[in-house]
């Protein structure tokens, strides 16, 4: 949830007021909202083809199903903090170098102002940039990032993906996503799928999945993917064999760029309950569109007392 302060507005109204308070007669308290959910939102025709130049007026959010009013709204083409997770495990070593070239393509395709890191993952979980280096955006950092890790060893994914929803918090962009490379399988981590899923509910962070197809692999798990993309608004690719990475990961790339940054102020709360989100878009000209975005947030208390 990204925190919008409203802070100065309320203090630019209390100098404009404060010479007609009595010295006697405390100020009045107000509540001032002091969060706003962005959301994330992709819009799709028919054909599954992206569609952009939409106005706020043509999307409708409901928080628990309930419509809100859109306080902030953006359809520019936005820089994003990226985590590329990488399987490293023995079972991709056969579409390890599609992977890598795959990656740098998308890398390449990506907003000029971006920002990347790379978790890659076998049984344990490391960092594949340099030590001290969080984030880059030199190709060449990543190209060496993603050659050096062997493809071998067992797989730790829920470990690494809930590595990486640690570091994508670093990031200096507000649109954060990952994207994961693996087969879905995973046999080596301390957590479990459960508390991955809580984590990227938690994170505001899109993670979209680029599932590597190995029919003779027993402990591949294409629904994990596909569970983690659905509840954070992004998409899943299942590129075969014989089918390119490059052109899923090229997708994924011109979705991220092409979609719209939303925002509404939540209703109050006292608790920190998970609400579910719905966007609904109608552009007034019959074409029947779909609206993707995280299925839901935990709210968090939305007003304070200022006296």
């Amino acid at each position: 949830m990204s925190r919008l302060t409203h802070l100065s507005l309320l203090l630019g109204l209390w100098s404009a007021v404060g010479t007609a308070w009595p010295q006697e007669i405390e100020p009045p308290i107000v509540s001032a909202r002091t969060d706003v959910v962005t959301l994330v939102v992709t819009v799709v025709d028919r054909k599954g083809t992206h569609v952009t130049g939409l106005r706020p007026e043509h999307f409708t959010v409901y928080d628990n199903g309930e419509p809100q009013a859109i306080q902030f709204f953006t359809s520019e083409d936005l820089p994003a903090t990226i985590g590329l997770v990488v399987d490293s495990s023995g079972s991709t070593r056969n579409r390890r170098d599609e992977v890598t070239a795959a990656a740098m393509a998308f890398a390449t395709i990506s907003h000029p102002n971006g920002e990347f890191f790379i978790v890659n993952f076998n049984e344990t979980v490391w960092p594949g940039l340099p030590p001290g280096v969080l984030f880059t955006d030199d190709t060449s950092l990543l190209r060496a990032a993603l050659s050096a890790a062997p493809a071998q060893g067992m797989t730790a994914l829920y470990d690494a993906v809930d590595r990486a929803l640690d570091h994508l918090q670093h990031g200096r962009w507000d649109r954060k996503a990952l994207i994961v490379v693996s087969d879905g399988g995973d046999n080596a981590s301390s957590r479990t799928l459960d508390t991955v899923l809580e984590h990227a509910r938690r994170a505001d962070a899109v993670i979209y999945a680029v599932t590597l197809f190995d029919p003779d692999n027993r402990e591949a798990n294409p629904r994990v993917l596909k569970t983690l993309a659905r509840e954070t608004g992004g998409r899943a690719f299942a590129p075969g064999p014989g089918k390119d990475v490059a052109e899923s990961v090229a997708e994924i790339a011109r979705e991220i760029r092409s979609g719209y940054l939303i925002g509404f102020a939540p209703v109050e709360t006292s608790d920190g309950g998970y609400r579910s989100l719905r966007v609904a878009v109608n552009a007034g000209d019959d074409r029947p569109l779909m609206a993707r975005t995280r299925a839901g947030y935990y709210a968090a208390p939305t007003r304070r007392t200022i006296r």
